[in-house]
């Protein structure tokens, strides 16, 4: 799925490589090397910490009053060493539907260009990140003996180690072809900078021009999507406002280093946990003796096993990966389709985009100022509603074109045996939830409660811990949050550029002058999130509008919690939608299959979850019924 960002030439065969390129590849690896490691040690510190932080005030009422600040300095580390590591490892976000479709020297281009272009906005930033960690260090810690400086020089460092990665990524001389898309972009870049005096005078058609413009087209060659929002903003503030650059990354660090944000790292790694410990099987294994006897029924154990464990990771990747090795060979023997299978889950993917503790939510609280708790709550029935109307396709499927194969009937006794083994997994979710009801922990506190129960869980009960993976998914996990900071960070700024400029007032004023009320703005809003959804995902998506839409809901007497809903499904259903939604390739990915063999099944999928969608909206008691 993920398409290489920094390896614009393949490296050469060892044997013929000269000696100085061998001693390039061999520095590689050691940087490599060390930062893998101490992203994953603060990974690990990170999570004891912060658990700490909770034994100390709940059981002892003798709060660690320096936690907080240790972890926000540890947490800005661990997203910019992570987003290194996100960079050498191909593992950004970014929109390959146009890449997909081209073949030989346009692909190569393409992929040069996505190269060149990341390097450009890390070369740009690099000085205005030394300076704005130099401004830092005249503030001090409040709770710690320090400067500001040793957090902040996470910034440089961060943009410093993926330059250098950046270059010994290049192994070989470039070709003509290479030489010629370099020359494009001096000539780019030097050319934007003659009509920077042209362009200040142009107001706020230049946010046309770098926010539709630059970062439409930077997203379309396949130039990752945080990488675009940045060369869009960076050439924004600095060609048509007089604005200094390390604004960019002043902003960038409060949108990476957000403490609610501390708990994208902590879930994504608890995901990872439940399915190496064995407990998402034995959730899968419960479900599919309680239906597995009638038609479908494998389906609906799908739709339920996607809602339990969403309530569990809050990662659509760790939750598709947890499901589908265990359900998928089993609904093959049934007669369904590869295809059908990756459609269905993508689409429950896309159905539990609002079960807590969703990573969404968690970052829709981070920019609205919204209670994380009221929306966790707020999210549990628009997601079952979701599951209702894609299990209502399945029945009509499994009646007409599949499923006709079923296993017998699971006895009483084998149902209550698979049950008592599944009850440690089952009560995680509600662990988690009962820690934020009753004050245990905070959103961010609480997975570590998750993460310390499935370690009890996986050593004393399922007996499934198995010492030597705990490394590469510390890795992998700071791997995957790198990616989604960095977006943020930089949606961040860019949300921060666009807000500056006046135009989401108009922007407000617009939509309020709709006929129609709140209804019509709540179906504009729906269908500004499923492209937005499709195109730039739901985490930098709702970065970029939620600063601007969700006043304007309030305004016209949308309840927020409703609203939040409403936004994060529909960006559901554009994430997990082809042609552009990543979400989809991902599933195919997963799922073992292409995506042709999917799209033929997945349009009954999406229109149920359009119907579902429409009956969020339009009964406000399902976003607010717990609340």
């Amino acid at each position: 799925m993920a398409e290489s960002t920094i390896a614009a030439y393949p490296p050469p065969d060892a044997a013929d490589s000269p000696a100085s390129i061998r001693w390039l590849g061999r520095v590689d690896r050691v940087i490599g090397g060390a930062v893998e490691a101490i992203a994953a040690v603060l990974l690990a510190v990170e999570i004891v910490l912060l658990l700490a932080g909770v034994i100390a005030r709940y059981m002892f009422h003798n709060p660690l009053v320096w936690a907080d600040e240790l972890a926000s300095v540890l947490f800005l580390w661990l997203a910019m060493l992570g987003a290194v590591l996100a960079l050498r490892r191909e593992g950004n976000m970014r929109m390959t539907a146009l890449r997909s479709r081209t073949s030989g020297g346009v692909r190569h281009c393409l992929d040069l260009a996505s190269g060149l272009g990341c390097f450009l906005l890390l070369a740009l930033i690099l000085m205005p990140a030394v300076d704005y960690a130099l401004e830092e260090q005249v503030v001090s810690l409040s709770t710690m003996d320090g400067s500001m400086l040793w957090r902040a020089a996470a910034m440089p460092v961060g943009v410093a180690l993926m330059l250098v990665s950046m270059v010994l990524s290049l192994r070989r001389r470039p070709a003509i072809a290479d030489a010629l898309v370099f020359g494009g972009l001096v000539l780019l870049v030097g050319a934007a900078a003659w009509a920077g005096p042209f362009l200040r005078g142009l107001g706020n058609l230049n946010l046309l021009i770098f926010f539709v413009g630059i970062a439409g087209v930077a997203v379309l060659a396949g130039i990752p999507i945080a990488f675009s929002f940045g060369l869009a903003t960076l050439g924004y503030l600095a060609l048509s406002t007089p604005i200094p650059l390390t604004i960019l990354i002043a902003r960038m660090d409060a949108g990476m280093a957000h403490p609610i944000l501390l708990s994208i790292p902590l879930f994504v790694f608890l995901g990872l946990l439940i399915e190496m410990t064995g407990m998402a099987a034995a959730m899968v294994t419960f479900l599919a003796n309680l239906l597995g006897h009638v038609k479908g029924g494998l389906s609906y154990v799908l739709v339920g096993a996607m809602y339990l464990v969403s309530g569990i990771s809050g990662s659509k990747a760790a939750d598709m990966a947890a499901i589908a090795p265990v359900l998928f060979p089993e609904m093959e023997k049934r007669g369904i389709p590869r295809g059908d299978l990756v459609a269905l889950l993508a689409a429950t993917g896309a159905q539990t985009e609002t079960i807590p503790p969703s990573l969404i939510l968690i970052t829709i609280g981070s920019v609205t100022g919204m209670s994380i708790a009221a929306l966790f709550n707020g999210g549990l029935l628009p997601g079952v509603v979701g599951a209702f109307f894609l299990c209502a396709v399945i029945w009509f499927r499994s009646r007409r074109d599949g499923d006709a194969k079923v296993l017998p009937r699971a006895g009483g006794a084998a149902i209550r045996k698979s049950f008592v083994v599944s009850l440690p997994a089952l009560a995680l979710p509600f662990v988690i939830r009962f820690s934020i009801v009753e004050g245990i922990a905070t959103a961010t506190e609480v997975a570590t409660i998750g993460i310390a129960y499935s370690v009890v869980v996986g050593f004393a009960i399922y007996r499934q811990f198995d010492w030597r993976r705990i490394w590469p998914m510390l890795v992998q996990t700071a791997t995957l949050s790198g990616a989604i900071l960095l977006i943020v960070g930089t949606a961040t700024s860019m949300a921060w550029a666009i807000t500056q400029s006046g135009i989401s007032r108009g922007l407000a004023q617009a939509i309020i002058g709709l006929p129609g009320g709140a209804s019509t703005f709540l179906a504009v809003s729906a269908l500004i999130f499923i492209v937005l959804g499709s195109v730039l995902e739901g985490i930098p998506a709702i970065v970029l509008m939620g600063p601007l839409l969700f006043p304007v809901a309030h305004q016209v007497g949308i309840n927020d919690i409703h609203y939040a809903m409403v936004a994060v499904f529909s960006m559901g259903i554009g994430l997990f939608s082809p042609p552009f939604g990543v979400g989809y390739y991902v599933a195919c990915a997963i799922g073992g299959a292409t995506p042709d063999e999917g799209l033929q099944f997945i349009g009954r999928y999406i229109l149920a979850l359009v119907a579902a969608l429409v009956a969020i909206a339009a009964i406000p008691w399902i976003s607010t019924a717990f609340l």
